[in-house]
């Protein structure tokens, strides 16, 4: 299991290899300053993909993970 410390590390290195320095610091001062609902946030990640779909994406990307 990761820390918090790790978890956090390995975001702030995944949203700055998407969006770059600059974009990756915006987008957490839009975080920081708005108010955010996971639940509902988490509610419409998936809208458009089947249970069977996100299963199987998620296997996959263990698969990826452990090799």
């Amino acid at each position: 299991m990761k820390t918090d410390t790790e978890i956090r590390h390995e975001g702030i290195k995944a949203l700055i290899s998407s969006l770059g320095d600059i974009n990756a610091e915006r987008f957490i001062a839009l975080i920081s300053r708005e108010p955010f609902d996971y639940t509902t946030w988490q509610r419409g990640l998936w809208a458009d993909k089947s249970i069977e779909q996100i299963s199987k994406e998620a296997m996959v990307q263990t698969k990826q993970q452990s090799e």
